[in-house]
């Protein structure tokens, strides 16, 4: 029984965390063993991983590095887990989280429950029409240069249980594996990929720049999504204020503010006509820019507004042609296209859809073309006739307008002719 071992850990909240990384998925960790192969040997897996846990002998394996590109271009690392590593993350996640979550700021929104990214977007999209000035924040490579010494320290402010604090330490320190198999230490940083890094980081920027902005700046508001930060300001002044301070801030703390990326800017509109050198920024994959918008009365203004930023709209297109390949995908029914892609879709305009979604249209314009293509590929009557299966494709959106998410959602449909 859990109760003779050292470690207050039970057998079921090993099992709630195994239900709960089996329902998120995942890709394997460094010993290739995906979560049905944990499953093939589901008891004996839990339990060996229960009683290393509540012993105190469990000891993370490495992670796995995957480098995915960026969004702003570059590189992103992340360190992928072992299944029963994810698990193990997950015990002390449901643990912990409940302890730290009611303390958080309102205005921190990553990684945490009944908040979001289009709720960050949305009260940045307010806040911009009530103050004139925004300081973009950028933090180098966050993720790889936490300090593991304040990370522990901020994690004990929270709890004093053995057993957490134990955990947290070795994974901050599991070695990573690289793609060609060496190990490397980690000295600084968590990996991001892990289940529990998220909320460390939250942690730790509660503590460095949350509860620390509320006291020193409790006049101008800000959102956070992890490490992305905006902070909005009445005047330059006070934008150049925040970012030293704020600079100087994180520093204590050995975190290094960007110089390049971090940038003030001017929330331009039809009321806010001044010129300055920056009037927009990008913030969770949306750009932040004077647009312009139509009011109730259909009169025409200038609207300093979020929509789906160019990198973004760019990183859909790529996935269409290099993903999806559709135009190969010439054994598939038009149906069979739809059902495969239209979650998909459903989620990019569930997202990107939410601020000035006629931005989306030449996305899926590009998309609806490229059905064209397929059905040039398909039929022989189309081959070369790239017009007539545009035609074709805008009769089926006629006769069955929710056939694609797109047709259904947006209204962005091939002609008929």
């Amino acid at each position: 029984m859990s109760g003779a071992k050292p470690l207050a850990i039970s057998k079921q909240e090993v099992w709630k965390a195994y239900l709960q990384v089996k329902s998120n998925g995942g890709a394997a960790g460094v010993d290739a063993e995906s979560i049905e192969a944990f499953e093939q040997d589901l008891k004996g897996n839990l339990y060996r991983l229960w009683n290393r846990m509540a012993s105190g002998t469990y000891f993370p394996p490495p992670v796995r590095e995957v480098v995915i590109p960026k969004r702003e271009g570059g590189k992103r690392k992340l360190g992928i887990p072992t299944v029963s590593d994810r698990i193990a993350q997950t015990v002390v996640k449901r643990y912990l989280e409940p302890k730290v979550e009611p303390s958080f700021h309102g205005d921190s929104y990553g990684y945490r429950p009944g908040k979001s990214a289009v709720d960050a977007v949305g009260r940045a999209r307010e806040r911009c029409w009530q103050y004139d000035w925004v300081v973009d924040l950028d933090i180098r490579a966050f993720f790889d240069t936490l300090d593991h010494d304040l990370v522990k320290r901020a994690v004990r402010k929270y709890t004093d249980c053995r057993w957490v604090l134990l955990y947290v330490a070795r994974w901050l320190t599991a070695p990573i594996q690289r793609e060609d198999g060496t190990l490397t230490a980690r000295p600084a940083g968590t990996p991001q990929g892990g289940v529990v890094s998220p909320l460390l980081a939250n942690i730790f920027l509660h503590l460095a720049f949350d509860t620390w902005m509320a006291q020193t700046f409790p006049q101008m508001p800000f959102e956070r999504y992890a490490d992305d930060i905006l902070v909005h300001c009445r005047t330059q002044e006070q934008a150049e204020r925040v970012r030293q301070a704020v600079q100087e801030r994180l520093a204590r703390c050995k975190l290094e503010v960007h110089p390049s990326k971090t940038k003030i800017v001017y929330c331009q509109d039809s009321n806010r006509r001044a010129s300055y050198p920056e009037t927009s920024f990008e913030f969770l994959s949306f750009t932040f820019r004077p647009r312009r918008a139509r009011d109730r009365r259909g009169a025409y203004f200038v609207s300093f507004s979020p929509a789906v930023s160019r990198a973004a709209a760019k990183r859909i297109r790529q996935e269409m042609r290099r993903s999806w390949r559709l135009p190969r995908r010439t054994d598939k029914a038009l149906t069979d296209l739809a059902h495969i892609f239209n979650p998909v879709i459903r989620g990019w305009i569930g997202y990107f859809g939410h601020y000035h979604k006629s931005a989306l249209y030449p996305v899926f314009r590009h998309l609806n073309l490229t059905l064209g293509w397929w059905a040039m590929r398909k039929y022989k009557r189309f081959k070369g006739h790239r017009r007539r299966a545009e035609h074709w494709l805008g009769r089926i959106a006629r006769r069955q307008p929710t056939l694609f998410a797109h047709w259904q959602l947006l209204g962005v449909r091939p002609t008929a002719g």
